[in-house]
Order: structure tokens, then sequence, then C-alpha cells
């Protein structure tokens, strides 16, 4: 009797068993909260600290001029005047987050604000230009200074140091050379100065505020939802809706102190948010998606992370650090149109000073390193506002003016120190 053969598939090994599955395991392990807990301490202790020193920072800065100020700190007032003194200094450091992420730097970036805000002003008072193409030629001549820099960087090879020192000294005979020694151009185009010094409706705020709310937590669900359809690590349902709940709690409250009256005239009605306020998250969010959500900004994290290493791996490095130039010096230019709607002129010494190194402190201390490869443009807004704060937190209690420098140089010195120290644990424990 001639046996059958057994056809029959033979048992093959099963998920637990396939090495290809088990090499992906951790990548569709879903987490608890308690394991999403334990994965953030182990990650602040490998010294990937994130922007939680300049989220405490902030916190206790406020915490201490509200103790020190209680009439006057945390009135709508000032919170208005804080958030519109954050503008400039975070429009910049959105920029420049781009740079530091390549571990180049830009020191010219102060001064092409300047540079941008001269031609604006220029256009519009010399030239009787209207407002958009005034704005739109101070653009142009932004991308085109960093489209500039970044050559020399990228093709010609000069360290970015030696391009932006050179530049820092050169473009601010051109604002001089623009404004004229000595002169003030005023802005008074009621566009460009409603930027900062206007209120939008308070109903335009709160819907603003409600609809951007819903949208980001429906995205952030849908998110959620899609991960764990295609069986993907993600972070726990209670946690992605803890930060929903957190974020949206903190745009509600903040719109509803500004919605407040705060004019100190009882005859004149004053409330509602500037319009900076949205100008801010709408390129916050702008950026955010072109650093985290496309190849331009995988690239960008690549080339700092390694640059040699990207290159083999058939990245156009020298494109990349063109396009961050580019990007960091619009938004120099973007800087330099709120600072001169907040002052309404621009003068020879607009963007000068301490314009960049406001700037650059705003970027490492929200957290991003000085070293490349780490950071998101969110650090920028969370360490302008810990720069404004300290600004006017220390202008409401009336100190002389070396306290400011002294105090924010320290706070500069104890970021880039944390940065520093934060990199080195991460070496040693591999992260």
């Amino acid at each position: 009797m001639t046996q059958l053969p057994d056809t029959a598939p033979a048992p093959g090994p099963g998920p637990a068993d396939d090495p290809a599955a088990g090499a992906f395991r951790a990548d569709r392990q879903e987490t608890s909260v308690g394991g999403a807990v334990r994965a953030y301490v182990d990650r602040i202790r490998g010294g990937d600290l994130g922007a939680l020193p300049a989220v405490l920072g902030l916190l206790a800065l406020c915490a201490l001029f509200t103790a020190l100020r209680p009439e006057t700190f945390p009135t709508a007032l000032n919170v208005n005047n804080l958030l519109v003194q954050a503008v400039p200094i975070t429009l910049l450091a959105m920029g420049l987050v781009f740079v530091l992420l390549l571990g180049e730097i830009d020191l010219s970036a102060g001064v092409v604000s300047g540079v941008c805000a001269a031609v604006l002003a220029q256009m519009l008072a010399v030239q009787g230009a209207s407002w958009w193409v005034a704005t739109l030629a101070a653009l142009a001549a932004g991308a085109l200074i960093g489209l500039v820099t970044g050559s020399l960087v990228a093709l010609v090879g000069i360290p970015s140091f030696v391009v932006t020192l050179a530049l820092f000294l050169g473009l601010q005979g051109a604002t001089l050379r623009i404004i004229g020694e000595g002169g003030t151009v005023p802005v008074r185009d009621e566009v460009v100065r409603g930027i900062a010094n206007s209120t939008m409706p308070v109903a335009w705020g709160w819907g603003l505020a409600v609809a951007g709310s819903l949208v980001w937590g429906a995205l952030s669900l849908l998110g959620w939802q899609r991960k764990h359809a295609r069986g993907l690590a993600r972070q726990p349902l209670p946690v992605v809706v803890a930060k929903v709940v957190v974020v949206s709690v903190l745009v509600l409250a903040t719109v509803a102190v500004l919605s407040a009256d705060r004019a100190l005239n009882p005859a004149v009605e004053l409330a509602g948010v500037p319009y900076a306020v949205p100008l801010v998250v709408v390129l916050l969010v702008a950026l955010s998606f072109v650093l985290g959500r496309t190849a331009f900004g995988r690239h960008v994290y690549a080339v700092g992370g390694n640059a040699e290493a990207a290159r083999r791996a058939g990245i156009p490095v020298a494109r990349i650090r063109v396009a961050a130039f580019v990007i960091s010096s619009t938004m120099a230019a973007v800087s330099g149109i709120a600072a001169a709607s907040r002052l309404s002129s621009v003068t020879p010494g607009s963007g000068a000073g301490n314009t960049l190194l406001y700037a650059v402190g705003a970027a490492v201390i929200g957290g991003t390193s000085l070293f490349g490869g780490r950071g998101r443009v969110r650090d920028a807004l969370l360490g302008g506002l810990v720069i404004a704060a300290i600004a006017n937190g220390l202008g409401l209690l009336g100190v002389e003016a070396y306290l400011n420098y002294l105090i924010t140089g320290g706070v500069l010195l104890l970021a880039a120190s944390v940065d520093a120290l934060a990199r080195r644990r991460a070496a040693a424990t591999g992260h």
C-alpha cells in the first residue's frame, strides 16, 4: 500500500518565533501609562531633558515675580505686554533652530532682521508702497541674504562663524546706508503697526482658541487611532488625552486673561488677543510640521546628527544647509517686521545689540542643542517666554540695567551647561 504524501503545510514558526517579527516587536509594543512614565524618567536620566528645564524655569520665574510684584506682574495688561515683547525674539529664535540643528551658527540673524525692517520702512515711507508690497520686499531681502550665507557656508566651505560674523558687521553698514546715520524712519501703515499694537475682537480670539484646540485634539486622536490600527508603537490613550486637555486649558486660560479689559482709563476698553500672538502660533505650527512631518525635516536632523553619515546615505547635505540658512534669514525678516510694528519705527540700531544673543539664548534655554541634532521649534517659544519674563519681571522690580544683563547671561550660561552635561550623560548611557 502506497502512502500518500502529507499535503498539509508543515507547522512554521509562529509570530513569537519569527525572527523578523521579533526584530520589530518593540515597534509594535503598546505602552501602558506606567510604562510611558518609566520611559520618560529613563530618558531624563539618560540626558534627554527636552523642554523640562525651560518649563520649570518659566514656572519658577512666574511664581517669583508674582510673589514680588503681585499687583502688576500677573495682571492682564502685563501678560499682554510680556507676550508682545517676546514676539520678535521668539520669531528670530524659531528660524535659528534650523541652523542650530545642523550644528552651525548664524551670528548675522539679528542684523538681518534690522536690514529687512529698514527695507520695509523705506518702502512704506519713501517709496509709498502698500503694506503687502513692502512686506514681500522685506521677506525677499531676508531670503536672499540667507541664500548668500548658506551658499558661502555649504558650497564655498567657509565656516558659518566667519561668514555670519562678516555679515554681522557688513549688514549693520547696510542698515545705516538705508536709514541714514542718526535717522529714524517711522512706520505709520496701520496694517503693519497693527501686528503688535492692535487686538482682534474678543469673539475672534475665543473662536480661534476653541477651533484650534478642537482641531489639534482631533488630529492627536486620529494619529493615535491610525497607529493603533496598524499595530505601531504609540503612547497610551490616557496620556494623549491628558496632553490635549492640558494644552487646551493653557490656551483657553491665556485667551481668558487677554479678553479681560486691561485699559488703565475706565473710559476706554482694551481687550482681545494681539494679532502678533496668532501669527507666532501659525508659524510655530507650520515650521513644526516642516521639521517633524517632512523628509526635509528628517534630513535636517540627520545632517545635524552626523553629516558624513547623512552624505553617505544620499542626503544632499549642501542643499539642506543652504535651505536652513534661507529659513533662518526669512524668519529674521519676519522678526524685523514684528519689531518695527511694535516700536512703530526703524533705526540704524534695529536688530543690533543684544537681539541675536537673546534669540540664541531663547533657542538654547528652550532645549535646542548648540551641538546640533536635537531641538524643536517649540523650544524657541518656551525660551523666548523665559527671556521675556526675565526682562519683564526685572523691569517691574526696577533693578539696575547691569543686573538684567548679569541675570540673563547667567540663565543662558546655565542652559548651555545643562545642554553640555545632558549630552555627556547621553553619551555615557548610550542614549
